[in-house]
This record gives C-alpha cells, sequence and structure tokens, in this order.
C-alpha cells in the first residue's frame, strides 16, 4: 500500500515525549490523528504546531475526541503510561471493532490478584494467570483482533533529536508486522519486526528492574564494570523469568531485549534509573513517592516478578537484589555484597 497516499489517517493516542516522537516519525508516510485528552492542549497544538519540545509535522491534526480517532483511523497507536490503560480501553472498547489494529509501547503488566495477595508486601501471591501483558489485556477488554507492540533501544528524547534508534514491530500478525514496518519507516529508524509479541514485550518491562539496581549502582558512585555485571546477570534473569511465561529464550536477544536493556541501563533520564540513584543516596521509596514522583513502572513490576518467580519455585538473583533494595531497605554495603554474591543458573 501507498501509505502517503492513502485516505485512512493513523491514530496516537498519547501526546507525551514518545507519543509526540512516534507521531512524527510516522508522519514520514501517512497522515496522524494525534490525540491529546485535554482540549486546551490540543488547541495549543493545532494552532502552535509545537508540543512538548517538538514541531509538529504539517501533517499531523491534533483532536481531544476518542470517537475521532475511532472513526478516522484504522490503526491506532497507543503510547500512554501504563497506568492509564484501563481507563482508556473503558473508553475504547464500545467505539472500536473487529477492523482496527492496535500497535502500543506500553511498558508493564497488569496484574489480578488473589483473595489473599497484599501489594507492597512479601505477601503478594501471584501465578501466570493473574498477570496479563498489556496486549493480552487489550485483547480480553476490547472485540479487536489485531494487536501489536513496538519495543526496542529508541528513547523519546533521542527519537525527537532524529538521533538513530531502533525498533521492533512484534505481532502473531503478519498482516500487524507488516504494517508496523511499513509506518514507521524512516531514515533514522532501524526497524525490524517479530513473530514473539509476549517476549518483545516482556524485553520491556523487565529490563525496567534492571534500571533500578544500575541506577542504585551509579548512586553509589560505582563505575560500568559494576552495572554491566549487573546487567549481563541480569539478562538471564530476564530469559528465565520469560521463558517461565510462555516467551522464546532468543527473543532476549534482540535489539527489543539486549539493545533495549543497554539503553535504559545507562540513561539517567529514566524513572527507573533515577530511583535506584535516589535509594543509594539515602532516601526511602516512600521519600522518593512524596516529592511527587510518580512511582516508576519497575517498582511495580520488581513486586509482580520477584512474586511469580517464587510461584515457579525460580531463583532470580538480580530481581531479589533489586527487590530487597526497594522494600526490605538493606543499606548500601549489603547491596554491593548482594551484588558481588550474584549466582546466576544459566
Amino acid at each position: 500500500m501507498n501509505w502517503k497516499n492513502s485516505s485512512n489517517k493513523v491514530g496516537v493516542i498519547g501526546a507525551g515525549a514518545f507519543g509526540t516522537a512516534i507521531a512524527n516519525l510516522l508522519a514520514h508516510n501517512t497522515e496522524v490523528l494525534l490525540y491529546t485528552r485535554d482540549p486546551e492542549k490540543a488547541e495549543q497544538m493545532q494552532e502552535t504546531g509545537i508540543f512538548v519540545g517538538q514541531q509538529l509535522a504539517p501533517n499531523i491534526a491534533v483532536t481531544n475526541a476518542l470517537e475521532d480517532v475511532a472513526a478516522r483511523c484504522k490503526t491506532i497507536f497507543l503510547l500512554i503510561p501504563s497506568h492509564g490503560l484501563e481507563e482508556l480501553l473503558s473508553q475504547l472498547s464500545p467505539i472500536l471493532n473487529v477492523d482496527h489494529m492496535l500497535i502500543h509501547g506500553i511498558k508493564g503488566l497488569y496484574i489480578i490478584p488473589s483473595p489473599d495477595a497484599h501489594p507492597h508486601t512479601d505477601h503478594l501471591q501471584l501465578t501466570r494467570k493473574e498477570v496479563y501483558t498489556m496486549s493480552e489485556r487489550m485483547l480480553q477488554h476490547t472485540n479487536i483482533k489485531q494487536v501489536g507492540y513496538i519495543g526496542g533501544p529508541n528513547l523519546a528524547g533521542e527519537l525527537a533529536q532524529g538521533l538513530l534508534a531502533g525498533i521492533v514491530v512484534a505481532s502473531t500478525s503478519s498482516g500487524v508486522r507488516e504494517t508496523g514496518k511499513q509506518l514507521l519507516a524512516s531514515p533514522q529508524l532501524t526497524v525490524d519486526t517479530h513473530p514473539d509479541i509476549l517476549g518483545i514485550e516482556l524485553c520491556g518491562v523487565l529490563k525496567n528492574i534492571l534500571a533500578i539496581g544500575t541506577g542504585y549502582l551509579a548512586g553509589l558512585g560505582q563505575g560500568e564494570n559494576a552495572r554491566a555485571l549487573l546487567m549481563s546477570k541480569g539478562l538471564i534473569d530476564m530469559m528465565q523469568i520469560g521463558v517461565a511465561m510462555g516467551a522464546h529464550k532468543q527473543t532476549f536477544l534482540t535489539i527489543a531485549g539486549v539493545g533495549d536493556l543497554i539503553a535504559t541501563c545507562n540513561s539517567n533520564l529514566s524513572r527507573n534509573y533515577s530511583i535506584g540513584y535516589q535509594l543509594a543516596q539515602g532516601q526511602s521509596l516512600e521519600e522518593i513517592q512524596v516529592k511527587g514522583q510518580l512511582m516508576a513502572e519497575g517498582v511495580k513490576t520488581v513486586m509482580i516478578i520477584y512474586s511469580l518467580a517464587r510461584a515457579y519455585a525460580m531463583h532470580l538473583p538480580v530481581v531479589e537484589m533489586v527487590y530487597k533494595l526497594l522494600f526490605e531497605s538493606i543499606s548500601a554495603e549489603e547491596g554491593i555484597q548482594q551484588l558481588m554474591r550474584l549466582k546466576s543458573d544459566t
């Protein structure tokens, strides 16, 4: 299909830094309808052509009406924080049909806790049937059949600057993979495709745990060697829990796996990295959150994966270390000792 001549716009829901950057990339190939739920922001963006420091491409229109997006766009990119997905799906579900295609970049896990679950404590008890990826939740909550996920080393700030990056379009549907690849193709972006959507999505989720750990090491003044040690052993954790959840081991060696891991774990722009850094500076998790910082997705992910690992009777040393840093308030010295004692089952 010649996307530039298509009369069908592509929708982007989420006008944050990442959503806006992706909208500009899509605008190389098609007309884009960018959604923000704030009417004032929508008007400002339409009038000035600038948002979150980014100049919008001329063929990007802005709306604050989800009905407009559903009516005019068969392919919709969802690029919002994970905590907003449930509300969004409740609004989207009545206006989507089986012809719609959803491609998202939401990094998180959704849980339906068991009756005896107690979040933030060692008593959280979960099994795989209570844990859903964002893609699984979309299929469960709507009548759509075509879902894709985009992952990879693609920090929003660098995308906005036009710097080189990579994206993996993952889906069990070859049609979704090919559509995503054609829409995102640009000189600054390597676009790969992959059928293991579960594995690619877990790559984006699990690396946030490791980013907390590398931020912690940076906050202690440790160097590249220590962070490389944590990342390499943490990658083994990612593979082991990923395979247990149903993903393929080799998926974690793609640019969405090891590539995104390297980018996020070395970026002080990452909220997960920042959490770890501040913990190393002597602040508690509660103090960090009181300062107004939203809980980074990796914090919730640590709780979920720590619980799942116990359900699988699986030893994940890096996950366990980060869990203890967050919820058992171990000292910096104990944290370092934990790191140096890490032994992974390969």
